[in-house]
């Protein structure tokens, strides 16, 4: 994929110098646009980092048809190459920055693999969106749209819808590819998470950009500060999301330690639970929010615990008649559901101890994340428990399967224990 926009941008600039630039003010501008947004970027979940304002500027360019009235003729090419030139002066302050291993946060753009992503995809995303709309405005096949009227702003919400697919998938590909086949990440899970971004700032970008190049044609070059400027403070309010969520990523973190430091359970053991339960929600194919979610709840699933008045040997809920475990599971929801986390978290805690056999006390049955944990939280129980007994790790891992197999379709979920068996059964930490 990156030789792929290479030799895109290399061909466009190649078109470019070759028979010089149409409209070179409107050109400058919107690479003036681009490379500011790509120099104000954020952070979404999942730790994808995104570019509003630039890659609304760049689906705008690719859209534009006539400014203030009059048509242009930038093309194809010319799009890609003034994307490309948006793109590589947003990287040019990264020369000043020393290198620096300690300080591997400070590499210039060129050397992050997630930056060199994003620019691969803006490239192949707005060079695909150009080749649709442009040689058909170009060649007068737009033109029986009027720009007023509904049939054109249709016709360039479905380019903007095409373009946002081919980015999204891009993005998936790109995912599955750094992510490696050891992380179990599969193209449609991660296509589902890029589709479901694009209901958040993705529609934002898109709206954005379909405005900017509808707003051009009355009030001309205006319409880039005027109609991005909304972007921009929804870009604001994202970082203030994200700054709640490391707050609860805090409290989280907080809540699975204070087990450990209490005695309760083994060092590591919440870490490791949540590790399984997270290889094991891949292999399942959950979506990056469920899995976020799963790991919130498999790092506080013993939590429960501190309301005991004696700690279970080893910290094995596994281990303790199903009652008991309920017991603590529902104890710890509660407790967690006064800490701000989302509820399906204390809902996941709250069922995890449910048994697969059948419904419990009326309700149906347990969550997917809830019989995950119960797997991941019995697996690292059984082979704590065979450690204490000077079992080795190889032999403990056999008999913890065992056990699990013992149990499926009775006590743990058939499919999640199938699972544990095809990731093998590995936890870090």
């Amino acid at each position: 994929m990156h030789t792929a926009a290479a030799v895109l941008l290399a061909l466009a600039l190649g078109a470019v110098a070759l028979r010089g630039v149409a409209e070179p003010g409107v050109a400058l501008a919107f690479a003036a646009l681009i490379a500011l947004g790509e120099c104000v970027r954020i952070t979404l979940p999942g730790d994808r980092e995104q570019a509003p304002i630039g890659a609304a500027g760049a689906l705008a360019y690719a859209l534009l048809g006539p400014l203030r009235g009059v048509p242009t003729a930038h093309g194809t090419l010319q799009v890609v190459a003034v994307t490309g030139a948006g793109l590589l002066l947003a990287w040019l302050p990264g020369l000043a920055l020393p290198h620096r291993p300690e300080r591997p946060h400070r590499r210039p753009p060129w050397a992050d693999p997630a930056r060199r992503d994003g620019a691969a995809r803006r490239l192949l995303a707005v060079g695909f969106a150009a080749a649709v709309f442009q040689p058909l405005y170009n060649g007068g096949l737009v033109d029986r749209f009027s720009p007023e009227g509904p049939a054109y702003g249709a016709f360039l919400t479905t380019v903007a819808a095409l373009a946002a697919l081919c980015d999204a998938t891009l993005a998936a590909l790109l995912r599955c590819d750094s992510a490696g086949p050891e992380s179990g990440l599969r193209l449609p899970a991660a296509l589902e998470d890029e589709l479901r971004s694009l209901f958040g700032i993705g529609s934002a970008i898109v709206a954005t950009g379909m405005l900017v190049s509808l707003a051009a044609g009355e009030v001309g070059l205006w319409a880039l500060p005027l109609f991005c400027t909304p972007l921009l403070l929804a870009q604001v309010s994202f970082r203030r999301a994200a700054a709640v969520r490391a707050t609860t990523g805090q409290t989280i973190a907080s809540l699975a330690r204070a087990t450990e430091v209490a005695g309760y359970t083994p060092h590591g053991h919440a870490r490791r639970v949540a590790d399984t339960a997270c290889a094991l929600g891949r292999e399942l194919g959950l979506g990056t929010r469920e899995l976020a979610l799963l790991e919130y709840a498999a790092l506080m699933h013993d939590v429960g615990q501190l309301s005991l008045v004696e700690p279970v040997p080893d910290g094995a809920t596994a281990l303790l008649p199903c009652d008991e475990q309920q017991r603590i599971a529902r104890l710890g929801s509660e407790v967690i559901s006064r800490t701000g986390v989302p509820r399906q978290v204390a809902e996941q805690v709250a069922r995890l101890a449910d048994p697969c056999a059948g419904p419990v006390g009326g309700e149906g049955p347990a969550p997917l994340a809830a019989r995950i944990i119960r797997v991941a939280n019995a697996h690292d129980d059984l082979l704590t428990t065979a450690r204490g007994r000077g079992v080795g790790e190889a032999v403990g891992r056999l008999e913890a399967l065992e056990v699990l197999r013992l149990g499926r379709g009775r006590l743990y979920d058939a499919r999640v224990v199938d699972a544990l068996v095809r990731v093998g059964g590995q936890a870090r930490g």
